[in-house]
């Protein structure tokens, strides 16, 4: 099947480099490290550790099993903001190449993206761990929790295209972002319970804010074990859909635009 050159799909063509470039990617973030993929494992736990010592006092007894709860929300926070915090320089970082050889422009965002996620799936090894040492229940349930990736993967690619194409033509993106993921954090009651919030935030929070969405999916199949509300299924879907139809479209409507900027 012959792909249109620029679209999304061209990414298929360059498959090999785009494994390369996943693998370079996930390499490089433990090179010259003693303990190198362990700290794929290490890291999100001592980072758990020290939120659990430092908001256990307040919410341990409200929450049920709090650090499967804060851990649940932890990973998806850091993947999909992470994921975008990387996609966002992607294009810009790599200008050299660009201006060298035709490729497919898309791949850049989306090897950061993936490369995440498989960073993101090393530390349910360490979500797996927290769940043995508080003796934790496990729950079938905990089968599931590809679906809940596939749409947080999706989302963030879409939101990575975004902030991608931006930061080429507006180099201020980086620290509005960092800005906005602050606020994002503390609204997506990742180490509170979501209750705490007047009713009104929190149907904001339960229904528009898309990372919540995928946060609260997470918990139902790895901290209650219960299935996740369908309609908070089919929402974390369609925010996927539309925010990589968005994504996607705006990232093929200026990366010939690029080669001016970078």
């Amino acid at each position: 099947m012959k792909v249109k050159s620029g679209s999304f799909l061209e990414v298929f063509n360059y498959k090999d480099l785009l494994n390369q470039l996943v693998s370079r990617d996930i390499k490089l973030k433990y090179r010259r490290s003693f303990l190198g993929y362990v700290w794929s494992i290490l890291n999100p736990l001592l980072v758990m550790i020290v939120m659990v010592i430092v908001f256990s006092k307040m919410f341990d007894r409200k929450i049920p099993h709090f650090p499967v709860y804060l851990f649940a929300g932890r990973i998806l926070y850091e993947f999909v903001i992470g994921s975008c915090g990387k996609a966002l320089g992607s294009i810009t970082d790599n200008s050299a190449l660009l201006k060298k050889t035709y490729v497919s422009k898309f791949m850049f965002p989306l090897a950061k993206i993936t490369s995440s996620l498989v960073d993101c799936l090393f530390s349910l090894g360490a979500f797996l761990l927290v769940i043995i040492f508080t003796r934790s229940p496990f729950y079938w349930t905990m089968l599931l929790f590809p679906i809940v990736f596939f749409q947080a993967y999706l989302f963030a690619c879409g939101m990575g295209f975004f902030l991608a194409q931006l930061h080429v033509f507006f180099r201020d993106t980086r620290y509005i972002w960092n800005a906005i993921t602050t606020m994002w954090m503390y609204c997506s009651a990742i180490f509170y319970p979501i209750s705490m919030l007047p009713d009104w935030l929190e149907f904001l929070v339960t229904y528009f804010n898309p990372l919540y969405v995928y946060i609260s999916q997470f918990r139902s199949i790895a901290h209650t074990g219960t299935l996740p509300d369908p309609i908070i299924v089919g929402l974390g879907f369609a925010y996927a859909i539309v925010f990589f139809g968005i994504g996607t479209l705006s990232f093929k409507k200026n990366q010939d635009k690029f080669i001016l900027y970078i």
